[in-house]
């Protein structure tokens, strides 16, 4: 696909923002996500579902789950695929924007 249209794909699925679509395919290596386009195409891998511990294709939402997802990358090739991550620290990054202060440097 050309460069506009990857420009188009990433402002309107922005890094770092949650999404949502359904679950409509199980894969070994993850699940693919209908996010309401014809264009692209949700995708979250195996290692993005838990932080901590293993993660296996029997623990996947069932099909025609709706999920919510952030927005972590893209596959710029013809999979026209938006990648997506449902780990706990990432959604709660997406969801609680915290202000953290500086930390400053003691001598």
């Amino acid at each position: 696909m050309s460069d506009h249209f990857w420009s188009q794909v990433k402002a309107k699925y922005r890094l770092g923002e949650l999404i949502h679509g359904t679950v409509d395919h199980h894969a070994p290596f993850g699940i693919f996500v209908n996010i309401g386009d014809d264009a692209v195409r949700g995708i979250v891998q195996i290692t993005d579902f838990v932080d901590s511990g293993d993660m296996t294709s029997e623990m996947y939402p069932d099909l025609d789950t709706p999920i919510g997802a952030v927005v972590v990358g893209y596959t710029e090739d013809d999979r026209n695929q938006v990648w997506l991550s449902v780990k706990p620290s990432v959604l709660q990054k997406a969801l609680v924007h915290l202000k953290v202060p500086a930390t400053s440097e003691r001598s």
